[in-house]
């Protein structure tokens, strides 16, 4: 590797990180190249023979990076615009986080299509297993001394690398498809069970253990979502979660879409979050574009997403109810729900999906009455809120049945990388609207609801109970305080002008024309952002190339990384612990799979 380049970037606070200077001190100044990013943290280029002495280094270096919050691979072959860059052909990167120190760093890998061979971090970080497993199937590169380097999205009878260049990105770009009887018996095979195969050993051999398939069609699994469960009576001695079945390709749609009408996909990574959805994608291209929007752009945004996020807590907190054994809930907190919705379409036009956030702004602005709307809503949640806990959440059958199940500290949160409401449960502060403020929520006054030490399975429920409570906080902030101001920035990158300026105007006509039919050109560079969805933290990493496309979009889901950790949590529990353990959680499969 060559030694470091010090790029000339606007944001030169990068290259003086602390962390910068431990590590040159620790491997010298010839084991990196600095790569200039808009990701706002340092992005380091290293070797691959060292990249188990660097993660062991930050793992254990003071106030240590022991959160392993995203791990993939980029297909380089294609990419035109790699001044300062090494030579590549794929690279796979690890992103790091520090909680103490509140601050990230990324480390690449450069590989080549003759020695696609990484060492595997599994020794280190526990979490890295599935990641690591999901870029091998993408992209074809091995990770050796993987503990189970199976496939975990795809089909087992899959061919090719779908995240490479190379793969098509559309059906028509495809053979026409057949199902025979050959092939769907083919399939089916696939799907049968065989413990050794996917990595569940025989733990005692006098004993004969019963094993148990729940999903991927069962309502206590909450979506195509199937786990598969070696028993000793009604005792867990270990499981195995059996993901993929809602896997739709997101990630290399984005790469045929437009940015524009990448939006609407966005809304269905995790079907329940809506605008949340929209947030990271919507900030990190704007990041790359240098766009800025209006205070009442920000606002708007906020309203949008905790109105969401108060949605998303209400169905988790019901079916939770609901996985116990108390039925009620649920129908109230869909009345509750609907009046959410109410309030979203009177806005949006739309309800679960509105695909509203644009690049450079909102798709219209604030409607007549919507704050008489927000008002009532305001004024109808707080009482009901208070329902669901003093008759359910406070009933002694409830707690007896959820505290103390599935429980977990700080260590393993961290371990399997928990963030969300598991995560805080623990007892360690770190909401991203807080410690790392986007759109504006540093101007509002909001508390972060923390646990005292241990996450189970009652604790984190009632974790997002006081999560909407701080919601409704923020959203009477938002109806008191509401900027003035426009609703779109006055940027040639954002959407599309108003008409009327495109029916008089010769330059803005032509500017319509290309933005609809082509999209924007949004310069090269890379950005990320994340942003405290629903279900935990959620995040884009965005490479363009100088397109009106993007060349890579990495979607770094919370459930993911929280459907992993099911093992190591519920073995030694029964059946029925497993269940109040899925509903505690809250995920939906899209959310996972992508």
């Amino acid at each position: 590797m060559s030694k470091i380049i010090y790029k000339q970037c606007k944001n030169e606070n990068n290259f003086n990180d602390p962390i910068i200077q431990e590590l040159k001190n620790n491997f010298g100044d010839n084991s990196f190249l600095i790569q200039c990013t808009k990701m706002n943290f340092p992005v380091i280029w290293i070797d691959k023979n060292l990249i188990l002495d660097i993660v062991k280094f930050l793992y254990c270096v003071s106030k240590s990076y022991n959160f392993l919050f995203d791990l993939h691979g980029v297909d380089e072959r294609l990419r035109l615009n790699r001044k300062n860059l090494p030579n590549a052909e794929f690279s796979v990167f690890y992103h790091f986080i520090s909680i103490e120190r509140n601050s990230d760093i990324v480390l690449k890998i450069p590989l080549f299509s003759n020695d696609l061979n990484v060492p595997t971090i599994t020794t280190v970080f526990f979490n890295a297993n599935w990641y690591e497993r999901e870029t091998w199937e993408m992209f074809g590169i091995t990770f050796n001394n993987h503990p189970n380097l199976t496939r975990i999205i795809m089909p087992k009878s899959w061919q090719g690398y779908p995240l490479r260049k190379d793969y098509p990105a559309r059906a028509t770009e495809f053979d026409p498809f057949f199902l025979t009887r050959q092939k769907e018996d083919s399939a089916m095979e696939d799907l049968n069970f065989n413990p050794e195969v996917w990595g569940m050993k025989k733990k005692d051999p006098n004993i004969n253990y019963m094993f148990l398939n729940l999903g991927p069609n069962h309502p206590s699994a909450h979506g195509a979502f199937r786990i598969v469960l070696q028993l000793d009576g009604e005792e867990i001695v270990d499981c195995m979660p059996d993901i993929g079945y809602h896997h739709r390709g997101a990630e290399k749609i984005a790469e045929r879409q437009s940015w524009h009408s990448y939006i609407p996909y966005t809304d269905r990574i995790e079907y329940l979050g809506g605008c949340v959805n929209e947030m990271p994608y919507v900030l990190a291209v704007e990041k790359l574009a240098g766009i800025t929007v209006s205070s009442r752009v920000e606002v708007i945004r906020i309203m949008l997403s905790e109105l969401f996020r108060i949605n998303s807590h209400l169905l988790c907190i019901s079916t939770f109810i609901q996985d116990v054994g108390s039925m009620t809930p649920v129908f109230l907190a869909f009345t509750d729900r609907q009046k959410i919705y109410d309030l979203v379409e009177s806005i949006t036009g739309a309800r679960m999906h509105p695909a509203w956030f644009r690049i450079g702004g909102i798709a219209n602005d604030l409607p007549f009455g919507w704050d008489k709307l927000l008002r009532n809503f305001l004024d109808w949640m707080p009482k009901r809120l208070d329902i669901y806990v003093h008759s359910a959440l406070k009933n002694k059958i409830l707690i007896s049945r959820t505290k103390g199940i599935a429980a977990y500290g700080k260590k393993e949160a961290l371990n399997w990388g928990v963030t969300g409401a598991g995560l805080r449960a623990t007892g360690i502060n770190f909401d991203i609207r807080k410690n790392r403020p986007y759109s504006g929520y540093e101007n509002f006054d909001f508390d972060v609801p923390i646990g005292d030490g241990v996450s189970d399975c009652y604790s984190r429920i009632m974790l997002k109970v006081e999560e909407i409570k701080q919601s409704l906080h923020i959203l009477k902030q938002c109806l008191n305080n509401m900027p003035s101001g426009p609703f779109k920035s006055d940027h040639p990158l954002t959407t599309p002008p108003p008409k009327d300026r495109v029916l008089q105007h010769i330059e803005t006509m032509i500017t319509h024309f290309l933005q609809m039919s082509w999209g924007p050109v949004i310069p090269p560079n890379e950005s990320f952002q994340m942003i405290e969805a629903t279900k935990g933290i959620n995040s884009y990493y965005l490479i363009s190339d100088g397109g009106t496309m993007s060349y890579r979009t990495r979607i770094r889901t919370p459930s993911f990384p929280h459907l992993q950790q099911i093992p190591s949590v519920i073995r030694g529990s029964l059946i029925s612990d497993l269940i109040v353990y899925l509903g505690s959680i809250d995920f939906v499969m899209s959310d996972v799979d992508r």
